[in-house]
């Protein structure tokens, strides 16, 4: 399989997203024999999430590589080509980083002040740094990046 498609981790985003739903349906399924919902995850919503979460890396790490190299790559030296459009972009996302990054250290200095820690706020803060952080790495890989494809035969020294 040599080529690069989108199709599979498309699939793996679609079946991530069933898992989702199956487990959120198994959870209203319990809550509706209780009579209440359970403070608890089931072991089936937890096995559900679990695999979700497994396909939907699957398919985000597939389109990435879709997007980053395209259907197929192709032996050489690939240079980028200038624009201004990926500039102004960075430029935004290194402002958004930048205002992340500062409330960041506003919850940090709120919870030593207070003594009230919220680690979800804090958790979700830090989820989009990484995910901002990730946009730069993908745009610079993209549209700045000097590439070089090498390619060898197919006889190699090695046994197997």
């Amino acid at each position: 399989m040599y080529r690069n498609d989108p199709i599979v981790p498309t699939f793996a985003l679609i079946l991530a997203a069933g898992l989702f739903y199956m487990a959120y349906m198994d959870g209203l399924h319990i809550a509706r024999l209780l009579g209440h919902t359970p403070e608890e995850l089931s072991v089936g919503q937890i096995g559900l999430m679990a695999f979700g979460a497994v396909f939907l890396l699957y398919g985000l790490i597939g389109l990435v590589s879709y997007w980053l190299e395209g259907v197929e790559l192709r032996p050489g030296r690939h240079f980028p080509t200038p624009s201004t459009a990926p500039v102004a972009v960075g430029v935004i996302l290194v402002l958004l980083l930048t205002a992340l990054s500062g409330f960041f250290v506003r919850l940090i200095v709120y919870s030593a002040q207070t003594g009230h820690n919220p680690t979800w706020l804090q958790g979700a803060v830090f989820g989009a740094i990484s995910l901002v952080v990730a946009a730069l790495l993908g745009i610079y890989k993209k549209f700045f990046g000097r590439d070089e494809t090498i390619t060898e035969e197919e006889k190699t020294h090695f046994p197997w």
